[in-house]
């Protein structure tokens, strides 16, 4: 199965490893280097973390939007890599705690900008049967990217203990290769190339052409991710339980190596047993996890745990994006996909913020309990949706589009 991915798909799948490789060497130590070298508090860290989500999803849906108006998918997936690589090492040199949440913003419009694009890019290189597989390769080559930046970080910061700064500011180099591996995929051979398959987009309300089902499937989302607040509580919950802050980035690594080889076993697992099979497993997992978190602080249990919680990602996260391209039309790809990612990251801010406020004022066991009913009662919503059975979207050769 891997050699029939096609070759644009191997470049933005290796444009996702090295960005991840780079901001993964950054993301387990940010909520520690924040709170003990800059000073900031628990509750900024999830003012951080929400506000960087939230006040990116706006470029996430524009992104996807437009891209669908003009036909094109890689500028947008360019540009939204550039900015977040060139700007996220940054913070090796930030002294505020407002400096840090102006980059990470920027850096998140980034991610904004690229991933409803990319989403669709992605998608039209797929059919029914192969679109759980090409969007669990790409998560998977997303997440081994995820293993390699805290293990690169842990080795850098064995031989220099401390030295957050220097690391944070060397994560450019990866940062760079991955725009390259963008520009590699804009010039992939005929048959291959970007396609915005389907007829000329209606110039009617966005509204009026997404199916019920769609924004029946949009609201389950919304309610999941109101219990899915930043992972940096996890990290700060494993650290106050007593692990040292050295095996912090291994933990953060072993979790990936869980997304990552659960990533195309979820993907196909969806493609054989149905979408909602595979993101109702994962959203169960993720529930009984946080519920775990909420009443223990044992390390001989958390950490079995934390790094079991890796198996949610790979069950998930491609089948969710399938699930939106399963049930859309091809020609509104870019737009379900930015909503997609809008509604995700809107509500990414409330998330965070309320369960950091939580954290403050009634302790840790209560922010994870209640996350953990959240996402108990998304799943009951999710068992009710209907799915009705949409053609395929077809790989069409085009120039057009690159």
């Amino acid at each position: 199965m891997l050699l029939k991915i096609p070759k644009a798909v191997w470049f933005l799948g290796a444009a996702s490893l090295l960005t991840d490789l780079a901001g993964d060497a950054i993301y387990p130590l940010l909520p520690i280097f924040l709170t003990e070298v800059i000073g900031a508090s628990v509750l900024f860290v999830g003012t951080f973390e929400g506000v960087a989500e939230s006040s990116a999803s706006l470029s996430k849906y524009f992104a996807g939007y437009i891209s669908d108006k003009v036909r094109r998918r890689s500028p947008f997936v360019l540009f939204g890599y550039g900015l977040s690589n060139l700007i996220r090492p940054l913070i090796g040199l930030i002294t505020l705690p407002w400096q840090a949440l102006v980059l990470r913003f920027i850096d998140r419009v980034g991610k904004g900008v690229r991933g409803a694009p990319r989403d669709a890019w992605l998608a039209t290189y797929t059919t029914s049967k192969t679109r759980g597989w090409i969007f669990g390769f790409h998560r998977g080559m997303d997440n081994m990217g995820a293993i390699l930046g805290p293990l690169l970080a842990a080795l850098f910061l064995s031989l220099y203990p401390g030295a957050f700064r220097p690391l944070f500011i060397l994560t450019i180099i990866p940062g760079l290769l991955s725009v390259v591996a963008i520009l590699a995929a804009t010039k992939t051979p005929k048959g291959v190339a970007e396609t915005i398959a389907g007829p000329e987009l209606v110039k009617t309300k966005v509204a009026t052409r997404l199916p019920k089902h769609f924004l029946f499937y949009l609201s389950i989302l919304g309610i999941f991710t109101l219990a899915t607040s930043s992972d940096a509580f996890i990290l700060l919950k494993l650290k106050n339980s007593g692990i040292p802050v050295s095996l912090i980035p291994l933990l953060w690594a072993a979790l990936h190596v869980v997304k990552t080889t659960t990533s195309l076993l979820g993907g196909r697992l969806s493609d054989i047993f149905g979408r909602k099979f595979s993101i109702i497993s994962g959203w169960i997992l993720y529930s009984i996890v946080y519920l775990v978190f909420a009443f223990t602080s044992s390390p001989a249990l958390l950490i079995p745990v934390f790094i079991t919680y890796g198996l949610f990602y790979g069950l998930t996260e491609g089948p969710e994006r399938a699930f939106v391209a399963d049930l859309i039309e091809p020609h509104t790809h870019g737009t379900a996909f930015g909503l997609y990612h809008l509604v995700t990251g809107i509500l990414a801010f409330p998330a965070s913020f309320l369960f950091g406020w939580i954290w403050e004022n009634y302790g840790a066991g209560n922010a994870f309990l209640i996350d953990s009913i959240i996402a108990a009662v998304a799943v009951l919503f999710l068992c009710f949706l209907k799915v009705p059975r949409l053609r395929d979207s077809s790989v069409i050769p085009a120039k057009a589009g690159i």
